[in-house]
């Protein structure tokens, strides 16, 4: 029997730590959009209190079956005003702390699902 190692043919996260997460060997230490199908753009806020309504819209616009809410360094949950776009596409949100949503993104992807992941790294996390 061959047995050769399981390999992701999608942008994985390879590493995260208090105020960073790396894809491949690329550190990033701001917040971040991550999809399935290669979408990656920064998700601009620093702080789970800059967070709006239109930070979710470009989530909904990304017509996933799944969107992974890395909420920081703790579990914190959007409030339906902010995710009222992701609602109307019938578009699920699991929310979840950051190492928790990475983990749960790679496993997703590596599947050959349709998702995003929307890392929130804080600044003052660092």
């Amino acid at each position: 029997m061959k047995i050769q190692p399981d390999s992701i043919n999608v942008q994985s996260i390879s590493g995260y730590g208090p105020g960073w997460i790396s894809v491949g060997n690329e550190k990033i230490s701001t917040s971040v959009v991550i999809g399935s199908r290669g979408e990656r753009f920064d998700w601009a806020c620093e702080r789970f209190e800059d967070l709006t309504p239109a930070h979710f819209s470009k989530l909904a616009d990304m017509a996933v079956e799944l969107v992974i809410f890395g909420s920081g360094d703790r579990l914190r949950f959007p409030s339906a005003t902010w995710t009222k776009s992701l609602i109307d596409q019938q578009t699920g949100l699991e929310t979840m702390d950051t190492p928790a949503a990475c983990r749960t993104y790679n496993i997703l992807a590596g599947e050959g699902r349709k998702v995003a992941v929307a890392l929130l790294i804080e600044t003052d996390a660092l």
